[in-house]
């Protein structure tokens, strides 16, 4: 299947010297959704502007449903909707009218009905007439996706979709990326929110310093880098580590009431068999025992930290 968007050793370097973007080379698949990640200051918003045309490229190239943005803009363009991370929605302009305007921007011609199913998937249509500073937070976000959708394009992009929105709000917002990309958007979402990309995205990108570091199968990045931790709670609390249990790697935690100890998942050998004899040598009874997976944010830490 061709790429509905292909960027080829791109690179953005700043007037002042700041080199944001630095040989990144992506294909992002029709329909899926591809998450985002990287720290403050990544290059995460700037490779969002330049595939949105934005900010101009220093070099390489990137095409988007076949069209250069740079030699082809206006249809590159025209296949594209941008929410930004900022609510940005005139304040005293109704839901319906700031759709339209939206619309009319890209030289379409108004389609009411087009725009009542946008305003009736994301739970606006009740809203229609209200003024924008009628409505709250979350509803003014909605109003954004409803601007980018407004002119139907075939790719969204959502930049911080959830930030400020509380925990309710957020899971509702996750609703509607799935719905969207049932619908056949493909959707390319940044966000810090670990939980958001772990629920939603097909596939994982994490970048930093500019540098795409990988791009991945979200499941298959979580087996590659995956980790668990064991908790052991003991019968009874012990004062210090013995040395037989400290030598298969685990820790003392929570007043000397329980072990934890970290093991890859890959491995041929855990070391839980030999961590469970250490503590029938040293006489240290077990109560229980428990893991944890992993999470999207530990993976995500891990990469980083290597590439510093």
């Amino acid at each position: 299947m061709t790429p509905i968007i292909e960027i080829r050793d791109l690179a953005k370097v700043y007037a002042s010297g700041t080199r944001a973007l630095s040989g990144v080379t992506l294909d992002i698949r029709k329909g899926e959704i591809l998450g985002l990640l990287g720290p403050n200051g990544a290059g995460k918003t700037t490779l969002i502007s330049v595939l949105c045309g934005l900010v101009t490229p220093s070099s390489g190239q990137v095409l988007v449903g076949g069209h250069d943005i740079v030699r082809d803009y206006r249809k590159a363009r025209s296949l594209i909707g941008l929410v930004p991370q900022e609510i940005s929605v005139e304040p005293f302009e109704t839901v319906m009218n700031t759709t339209r305007f939206s619309r009319g921007l890209f030289g379409k011609a108004a389609d009411d009905a087009h725009l009542e199913g946008v305003l009736t998937s994301l739970s606006l249509w009740d809203k229609r007439d209200a003024k924008c500073n009628e409505l709250s937070g979350g509803m003014k976000r909605r109003v954004l996706i409803a601007k980018a959708l407004s002119h139907g394009p075939e790719i969204l992009f959502l930049d911080e979709p959830t930030a400020g929105v509380d925990v309710s709000l957020r899971r509702g917002m996750w609703q509607v990326v799935a719905d969207l990309k049932a619908s056949g958007v493909t959707i390319i979402l940044t966000t810090h929110y670990m939980a958001e990309a772990e629920e939603m995205a097909d596939r994982i990108g994490v970048i930093d310093k500019g540098r795409l570091l990988l791009v991945e199968e979200k499941a298959k990045l979580m087996r590659e880098f995956g980790r668990k931790r064991l908790t052991v709670e003991l019968a009874d609390p012990i004062a210090a580590l013995p040395e037989v249990i400290a030598q298969c790697g685990a820790t003392l935690e929570q007043g000397g009431s329980r072990l934890a100890y970290d093991y890859d998942t890959r491995a041929d050998r855990t070391g839980i068999a030999r961590l469970l004899a250490a503590c029938a040598e040293a006489g240290v009874a077990v109560r229980d025992l428990s893991t944890v997976e992993t999470s999207l944010e530990d993976v995500f830490l891990r990469l980083v930290e290597e590439n510093a």
